[in-house]
């Protein structure tokens, strides 16, 4: 029985033994103003799932055949850089992101090694079947020529100059090279991803080929096997090492908006720590051009992640399109995350200004208080703490929406490495982290 027959009952029968109708609604009403308010749940995780063991050289050499002679033992990995809904339920399209790399220190300082240099990024399809990820698809991402990208450096003296596993041999740098990130499918089959080196906005076919890299003005890569348009801002020229564009998102309208990780080295590396200002940038797929630029900020660091007093360690990992012209954006360090929503005000663009001058002194990064300068800044609402719910995996970087209440979350595992010479053994063979490429739902009572 309902809970409202249970009331309309205990109405009716005190006015059936001739009780005034007026003591008993009074009678019903001190009843329900005693009773406790009925508790909206938390935010919480309904289905967790992982992604087994896949040797990387068997799935890399089944999509091109020859590329990686020798894996070191390391597994498929790195699917958590994206996470986009491919149509069916419980089914993903991924991106991976570079490959297996990591940092070892030789005469105090860093260099950054890459075990298995032939690696080629790939688009994975995926399926979330119970307590288990499963592959369904794989499109190796290909030149014009048909050859592997690779996921080594582009350029000498822009990048970071890539080792082998034991930091101990230079390696080659290679113009075709991505650092994928980002990734969303567009109405035609085909798809377009994110990449940190350029920082760039790729077109990709159906199949993997890449059609068309679009790089920042100025950048004069050369050599490449694919068309390469200096078509975006040459401010982004100053990106950080390593972060560039990381989150895509796809509106409604087939426009997307790309997110810069961290803020822009303006005028200076010390300066893009210490900022909390970044950018988010709108690209016309029609237009094939940059309509609209944004400025973002991020919550301090301590309140993004308590255990942190680093500034440099926030960055965007995600966006989400949430329909019109709302995203949820994940801010994070790599123990903790928070997502928030934001909308694109057509006031807040600030494409073209003295903010994308690098000349511009103090620059849009060097801001204490954007606002207070003129500068619109958009505005944000908190959606959920991701440090404050059980089951979520650490360095969550792909986010896609299930439906109006739920989220699926991926993490980046970094194909199961670890930064340092312990990362091998003596055999050259990896020592594996034992961090797994997890798939967790996200119970959001409240909606988005």
């Amino acid at each position: 029985m309902s809970p409202h027959a249970i009331v309309r009952r205990s109405v009716r029968r005190p006015v059936a033994a001739g009780v005034p109708l007026a003591v008993a609604v009074a009678l019903v009403a001190a009843g329900t103003a005693g009773a406790a308010p009925a508790k909206v749940q938390a935010p919480h995780v309904t289905r967790t799932a992982t992604l087994g063991d896949i040797p990387l050289g068997a799935f890399s050499n089944a999509l091109l055949p020859g590329t990686v002679a020798d894996d070191r033992g390391v597994d498929l990995g790195g699917l958590g850089s994206d996470i986009y809904p491919a149509g069916r339920k419980g089914e993903y399209w991924t991106v991976t992101d570079r490959g297996p790399n990591g940092q070892i220190k030789v005469s105090g300082t860093k260099r950054r090694t890459f075990p298995v240099p032939g690696f080629d990024p790939a688009i994975v399809k995926i399926r979330v079947s119970g307590n288990t990820v499963k592959v369904l698809d794989a499109l190796p991402i290909t030149t014009s020529s048909g050859k592997a990208v690779t996921g080594l450096p582009n350029q000498q003296g822009r990048d970071e100059a890539p080792y082998s596993y034991d930091a101990q041999t230079a390696l080659s740098y290679d113009p075709n090279g991505l650092d994928t990130e980002g990734v969303v499918r567009a109405a035609d089959g085909s798809f377009w991803l994110v990449d940190e080196y350029g920082p760039s906005l790729v077109h990709v076919s159906a199949r993997g080929k890449v059609l068309t890299r679009y790089v920042p003005k100025g950048l004069r890569l050369t050599g490449a096997d694919y068309p390469v348009v200096e078509s975006l801002p040459a401010v982004l020229l100053h990106r950080k090492i390593n972060r560039g564009f990381e989150g895509l998102a796809q509106l409604p309208g087939g426009d997307l908006v790309m997110a810069l990780q961290s803020p822009l080295s303006l005028p200076d590396g010390d300066a893009g720590d210490a900022s909390l200002t970044t950018r988010l940038l709108r690209f016309s797929t029609k237009k094939r051009a940059v309509t609209a630029e944004y400025a973002y900020r991020f919550d301090p660091v301590n309140v993004v992640d308590p255990g942190e007093d680093d500034t440099s360690e926030l960055k965007i990992s995600s966006v989400v399109a949430l329909g019109g012209d709302r995203l949820l954006v994940e801010e994070r360090t790599d123990k903790a995350a928070r997502l928030q929503v934001v909308k694109l005000d057509r006031r807040s663009n600030i494409l073209g200004g003295r903010y994308d001058d690098d000349t511009t002194s103090p620059s849009l990064e060097q801001l204490d208080d954007p606002a207070a300068s003129g500068v619109p800044v958009l505005a944000k609402k908190l959606v959920v703490d991701l440090g404050t719910v059980s089951g979520v995996p650490q360095k969550i970087e792909g986010i896609a929406r299930v439906d109006h209440d739920t989220l699926a979350l991926v993490n980046d595992n970094d194909f199961g490495m670890t930064d340092g010479a312990g990362a091998f053994d003596a055999q050259g063979r990896l020592v594996d982290s034992g961090i797994e490429t997890t798939v967790v739902y996200l119970r959001l009572p409240r909606g988005i």
